[in-house]
């Protein structure tokens, strides 16, 4: 199903907003893989708002890690301070400047997301231009609250749930530290290229390493035991989060349970990679394989039309 039948789907009738919409909705696919994958499970109706979601913390995101020599870290925080001001605006019912804020402005109002989840949200995107690492687990837990768990906050009344929402939520913010943990592990190498490093130094140091072995890793590619120690212990602690969150899926409405149990299932999946790399996170980005991608999405297809029909 194309862009403007999940619009129509969704009551998106007006052109330039079905435009911002679509906007995010290219976004969501170009940047998104595992997590766009999921949403297609999804019924149509509800797809546009995830994306909208999604497409507004990706372009946020991508204003902080841009790597070009174009913007300054001072003119990104100013950058990053018109996207507020563009938003706050767009909640209170004004226009939005940006695609990605009139799509997720247009979003929040019709599922009620409340705009303290955005504060945050940017909040932890100015924190990745003035801090470059984290003492511990839970001064990272602090950072990812605004990048992560609010996301998942963000998205569960899009998706409903079949229990009361305040038992799911912090299964919902749970889910979303699972995911951007993953993302962490997955991505050392990169993060160090943008001088950051999401790895809790007291971890690194339990294990004889920091950010010094961590970069001598990045440049000779090589893996190193006292890293890989660390790494996985942080493995381990990531499938704890999981577990944490994993009952918050059957608290979902059922058409919206295939969807976030495909994500977890393939997200999750990542780990396994990186766990059968040895933690060799330095030669190779782990992904889940497209046939990997496909068994996992088939089914929950299936599963998502039969709760469709039961639901109707």
């Amino acid at each position: 199903m194309g862009t403007a039948a999940e619009l129509d789907a969704a009551g998106v009738r007006d052109p330039g907003l079905r435009a911002a919409y679509a906007h995010c909705r290219g976004l969501h696919a170009r940047h998104g893989r595992s997590y766009y994958l999921a949403t297609r499970v999804l019924p149509p109706a509800r797809r546009p708002a995830i994306h909208a979601l999604y497409g507004f913390a990706r372009w946020v995101d991508d204003v902080v890690d841009d790597l070009g020599a174009d913007r300054t870290a001072a003119q990104k925080a100013a950058l990053i301070g018109e996207v507020d001001a563009d938003l706050t605006a767009a909640l209170a019912g004004g226009p939005a400047r940006l695609p990605v804020v009139r799509a997720v402005a247009d979003t929040a109002a019709r599922h009620a997301i409340a705009a303290d989840l955005f504060t945050a949200f940017l909040a932890s995107m100015r924190m990745d231009l003035e801090v470059d690492g984290y003492a511990s687990y839970r001064d990272l837990r602090g950072y990812m609250y605004g990048s992560a768990a609010v996301i998942g906050l963000q998205v569960l009344p899009v998706l409903g749930t079949a229990a009361p929402r305040e038992e799911a939520a912090p299964h919902a913010a749970a889910l979303g530290e699972a995911f951007q943990l993953t993302n962490f592990l997955r991505d050392v190498a990169e993060d160090l290229d943008r001088g950051r490093v999401y790895l809790p130094a007291d971890v690194l140091a339990a294990h004889g390493a920091d950010r010094a072995l961590l970069l001598h890793c990045r440049r000779s590619g090589a893996p190193d035991p006292r890293v890989r120690a660390a790494l996985a212990d942080l493995v381990a602690l990531n499938r704890a989060v999981y577990r944490e969150a994993e009952p918050g899926i059957a608290m979902l409405h059922p058409v919206s349970r295939p969807c976030v149990a495909t994500a977890f299932l393939l997200y999750r999946g990542i780990l396994d990679r990186i766990q059968a790399a040895d933690y060799d996170v330095w030669s190779r980005r782990h992904r889940v394989p497209r046939a990997r991608r496909a068994r996992v999405a088939l089914p929950a297809l299936g599963r998502a039309l039969a709760a469709r029909l039961t639901t109707a």
